[in-house]
């Protein structure tokens, strides 16, 4: 294919993913967006500008070769697309799917300043299950340097954090407090958005080829202790995540139907309530279900419910009801991805905006029944930038409810810290840690990703894996500062 000019690039439209219709995902737990093909991949690569001064690069956590390997993938050679996407990023397939790109790495490309930025997610996506499909590269562990690391969690952040290390030939062992590994990619994000398989794959891929121990089932701060997991290995990488959910203080929390959303997806993804009839777990939810916040959790446990109200109806033959989400600013400030907000309207989830719970309400049998709300209005910008929601007077009314689902943020869960002596925390619980360096206050204690930040995106929590582990390398690398630490 002859070059082409920017001026021929710039005029080429931005390439929509092929995607599954509403009518019929909402019956299903398969996969939303389809992939590009090979066709659309190589046309969406052509709009690339091949910039001498990528901003797309500065937007990446991990700084991923952005134009190189879509340079690379437009000339066909996908094996040198491949090399160069996993030069920073060991986990595409996955990242290409859940990663917000839209508020990173696509913000900063040059044709979103006068129209559509290249689909650089997607993109990125397609060389990742191009890679699961041809195996055409496989990480190896350097030479042996006899140190060894501990990595709490198997999320995004340890995962990210284990693999760099085993290139650079330190022994690694995962411990993971879930009986699979995988942290949030695997409990916390649905089948219809990240696949299972693709979870598998990548760390097969990405973990095991580099000889990486991962031992499940065990819970640090009651298996082991950090200070006896320092006894044994020379490093510890805290990367557990915020699984601790949060939930408004207000009557009727304690009823029977009202859970939090990390409960929910974790019931629908490690209880294979996505599998339904064929797998029946106690994965329930009613026929009237009001999910409480709006962000990308909110969403995914809506449209969980969702599906799970459709597989449901189509073996009861009853109406499969209808969910809500309830939130308490307007439609301007939904925090969850334009596209997950998209879908979610497109399948049918109810938005009740300016809308605030102020109780929940039960019968006599201790079961949900309703929500009685007050209606807000928006008021100054507060800490966060977002209009400040301020309850009108004598705006209470109720709506007809037999689940809630809270979906209102995270924090990290306290048993990792018993007897940590030595690493403090900050007063939302999260771990004291450097953030260029992952170092915290304890002494041969690293820690990255959501146990520091708080909840925040897949790839945020890899770049503080990839720092980390570039520090605990030096840290281990100088015989000085390794004896002295």
């Amino acid at each position: 294919m002859p070059e082409l000019s920017n001026r021929e690039r710039m005029a080429i439209p931005r390439h929509e993913m092929p995607a599954q219709a509403p009518h019929e995902r909402i019956r299903n737990f398969d996969e939303v967006a389809l992939g590009y093909t090979w066709e659309l991949a190589r046309e969406e690569a052509e709009r690339c500008l091949q910039c001498a001064k990528p901003r797309c690069v500065d937007g990446c956590p991990v700084g991923v070769l952005i134009p190189q390997f879509i340079r690379a993938l437009r000339m066909g050679d996908m094996a040198g697309a491949v090399k160069t996407m996993q030069e920073k990023n060991n986990l595409p397939a996955i990242c290409g799917r859940v990663c917000p790109q839209e508020t990173q790495c696509e913000a900063n490309c040059v044709l979103a300043k006068k129209g559509q930025a290249v689909a650089i997610g997607r993109l990125e996506r397609f060389v990742g299950d191009f890679e699961l499909r041809e195996h055409t590269s496989r990480a190896q562990p350097g030479p042996p340097t006899g140190r060894k690391v501990a990595v709490i969690g198997s999320g995004p952040a340890g995962l990210t954090c284990a693999v760099d290390l085993a290139k650079l030939g330190h022994k690694v062992v995962i411990f993971e407090s879930l009986h699979l590994p995988g942290g949030v990619l695997i409990y916390g994000i649905p089948e219809f958005r990240l696949p299972k398989s693709i979870i598998r794959a990548e760390l097969e891929s990405a973990v095991t080829n580099l000889g990486i121990e991962i031992r499940t089932d065990h819970v640090i701060g009651n298996t082991y202790t950090i200070d006896e997991l320092l006894n044994e290995y020379d490093a510890v990488f805290m990367g557990t995540g915020a699984g601790l959910p949060s939930f408004m203080r207000i009557p009727g929390v304690n009823l029977n139907g009202v859970m939090s959303a990390n409960e929910f997806l974790t019931r629908v993804n490690l209880m294979k309530g996505y599998r339904f009839p064929e797998y029946d777990t106690p994965v329930k939810v009613g026929r009237r279900v009001a999910v409480i916040g709006a962000g990308n959790v909110a969403m995914d446990a809506a449209r969980s419910a969702l599906r799970l109200q459709h597989m449901r109806s189509a073996q009861d033959g009853e109406p499969p009801g209808e969910v809500h989400i309830v939130y308490r600013r307007s439609r301007h400030e939904v925090p969850a991805r334009e596209e997950e907000f998209h879908h979610a309207e497109e399948e049918g989830v109810i938005f009740d905006f300016l809308t605030n719970p102020i109780a929940i309400l039960g019968n006599e049998k201790g079961e949900v029944c309703g929500l009685r709300c007050i209606r807000m209005e928006l008021g100054e910008p507060d800490a966060s930038g977002r209009r400040s929601p301020v309850p009108i007077a004598g705006s209470e009314f109720e709506m007809a409810m037999d689940t809630v689902i809270f979906a209102l943020g995270t924090s990290p869960n306290p048993i990792v810290f018993n007897n940590a002596v030595g690493l403090e925390r900050t007063r939302h619980g999260t771990v004291v840690a450097d953030p260029e360096t992952g170092r915290t206050l304890k002494p041969g204690v690293w820690a990255g990703g959501d146990v520091v930040t708080g909840a925040a995106t897949v790839i945020s929590a890899m770049g503080a894996g990839k720092r980390a582990a570039a520090d605990i390398h030096r840290f281990l690398s100088d015989e000085k500062l390794f004896n002295v630490g």
